[in-house]
């Protein structure tokens, strides 16, 4: 019943200590700063950005396959200085002609075989459009793992706090006792002077600690665009998954890891921009057609052979057939080049794999160690705050001397901070997993 009555009595301390601070403070989850992130941070929408880029190249990717029309309009007002001398001088004449030239027409050109390069563009353009939707999702999955993690860190700090603020009830419980044994005699002078110290360390620990949340706290707020209010708290607790199993992690990362994905479309459009180099060795074929309209005006003509007024028009059509030959070697020479990026593209999805593999083991590894350790760490916590409650009680009776209790009380320090340590460890090992995995976003 004196356990009890004295982890009561730190309970009511520690709540009344923080309830104050937090009650005009609004608390917002883990979800709702991931929704203000997916919409405001600027690197996922910087992402989006380059993403519509290539959405709307390949909304009119299908432009590839359509003929080229221009139309072509020209009007001339001529107004010259002309001498005209024949054999019979009496013909000679000098003047200033007058004219006006109209010329207009349309026309179309039409490729109808390029070696398939027109096909393999399309294609590129549609890949590339489809990668730009997974490196969207790529960086929606690392915003996410970023903020949840700056999240949590922030929900240590704050339970780090708490922790702070229970070791000063306790500290300042010491005080008083201590105050007391020296006024009744059974107490001596350092014995005070050690509590009234160490009561004022745990108030600098809080003062410290309070400024590395509101740090954290305006950190956390940058990734979301400031869209969090400038006063604002968080949850007290860290919920963490503990049945997360090797295989459902590591079976199937090359579909579900986006940046895997993208690195994939890397090689396909690399695979379609050789098509295109490949398809510049082939002949070209095209259809040419055009309408054609001219009128000439001439108001002042000074020679008498010369045609006063003309009008033409007409349309005319034909195929051109284009077969490269010789060109410096500049076709074969972006054909090679095609080809090496081709093979970086591969070397670099591979490179990637491995990373991806060897992380997503490495991070399965630290959740297994940080799952086990929390196991420990929750069961110590228990076993050194009874620890605590024993030794103030026996101190109270004269029982203990206060070393053994600001041993006790340290012991508990340790002990929270470890923990704090631990649960923070294993929801950042569990959110590196779903980030390599890409679960985040599913």
């Amino acid at each position: 019943m004196k356990h009890s009555y004295i982890a009561v009595f730190i309970c009511v301390v520690f709540s009344m200590a923080v309830t104050s601070s937090l009650r005009a403070q609004e608390i917002f989850t883990v979800e709702q700063v991931v929704a203000f992130a997916l919409e405001q941070n600027y690197d996922v929408r910087l992402m989006k950005n380059t993403s519509a880029t290539a959405a709307t190249s390949e909304k009119y990717s299908w432009g590839v396959y359509a003929p080229q029309i221009n139309g072509t309009a020209t009007t001339l007002w001529n107004n010259n200085s002309q001498v005209l001398e024949f054999a019979d001088e009496s013909r000679n004449t000098s003047g200033h002609p007058k004219a006006n030239n109209i010329t207009a027409g349309v026309q179309l050109a039409w490729t109808l075989f390029d070696g398939g390069k027109m096909f393999a563009t399309r294609e590129r353009l549609e890949a590339f459009a489809a990668q730009g939707e997974l490196l969207v999702k790529d960086q929606m999955v690392n915003t996410i793992a970023s903020v949840v993690t700056g999240y949590y860190d922030l929900v240590r700090q704050k339970q780090q706090l708490l922790a702070i603020r229970e070791l000063m009830a306790l500290n300042e419980e010491r005080v008083k006792l201590a105050e007391l044994k020296l006024q009744v005699g059974t107490g001596g002078k350092p014995e005070l002077l050690q509590a009234k110290v160490d009561y004022n360390a745990q108030r600098t620990l809080a003062l410290q600690q309070e400024a590395v949340i509101e740090q954290q706290k305006a950190q956390l707020n940058g990734l979301v665009g400031m869209q969090l209010p400038p006063t604002y708290d968080v949850t007290d607790s860290i919920m963490i998954s503990l049945d997360i199993r090797e295989q459902d992690v590591l079976g199937n990362v090359d579909n579900t890891n986006f940046a895997l994905q993208a690195s994939r479309q890397n090689i396909h459009m690399s695979a379609l921009a050789l098509r295109e180099r490949r398809g510049e060795l082939m002949p070209r074929l095209d259809f040419n057609a055009a309408y054609n309209y001219s009128r000439v005006d001439n108001t002042v003509l000074l020679n008498p052979f010369g045609t006063v007024f003309s009008r033409s028009n007409g349309f005319n059509y034909g195929l051109t057939l284009t077969v490269p030959i010789l060109n410096n070697f500049a076709t074969r020479s972006n054909v090679e080049l095609a080809r090496v990026n081709y093979t970086r593209q591969q070397l670099l999805y591979d490179q990637l794999k491995l990373n991806v593999d060897v992380g997503l083991r490495n991070a399965y590894i630290a959740y297994d160690n940080a799952r086990k350790v929390l196991i420990v760490e929750e069961e110590n916590i228990l076993v050194a705050k009874e620890n605590v409650s024993i030794a103030l009680i026996t101190f109270k009776r004269g029982a203990t001397t206060f070393v053994e209790l600001r041993t006790a009380q340290q012991s508990l320090a340790e002990a929270y901070t470890r923990l704090f340590e631990a649960r923070y460890l294993a929801k950042a090992a569990e959110t590196e997993l779903l980030r390599l995995n890409g679960s985040l976003l599913r």
